[in-house]
């Protein structure tokens, strides 16, 4: 008999429990500030623009209030996470970054 070979769904409840608790950053937390929305944008205009970065990485949550930028969501390896920050970093500069990417696990 044929089994069944169709992938088990993804289990993210303790990820997005996670992300209810208040405790971390969501995409709902991105100031209006005129500033802060700038300053996002042009960190994914550098993100996007690296062509060395996966579409993995190209996704990431980007998230700016007051003066700290938040970075999450996976990426494929520890390389693409050390270059979104050095990218962050680079466009705002002035802000502290809170590097919370994930590498994802090679399977």
């Amino acid at each position: 008999m044929a089994q069944d070979a169709s992938p088990a769904a993804a289990d993210n409840s303790a990820k997005n429990q996670r992300d209810r608790s208040g405790e971390t950053k969501t995409p709902g937390d991105q100031s209006n500030d005129t500033a802060a929305v700038q300053t996002t944008a042009a960190i994914r205009r550098a993100v996007v623009a690296d062509n060395s970065l996966s579409m993995i990485a190209k996704n990431v949550k980007i998230i700016t209030a007051g003066d700290t930028v938040t970075l999450r969501g996976p990426v494929k390896t520890a390389d693409e996470k050390t270059r979104i920050e050095q990218l962050a970093q680079s466009a705002a500069s002035n802000s502290k970054i809170d590097n919370q990417l994930e590498v994802k696990d090679a399977k």
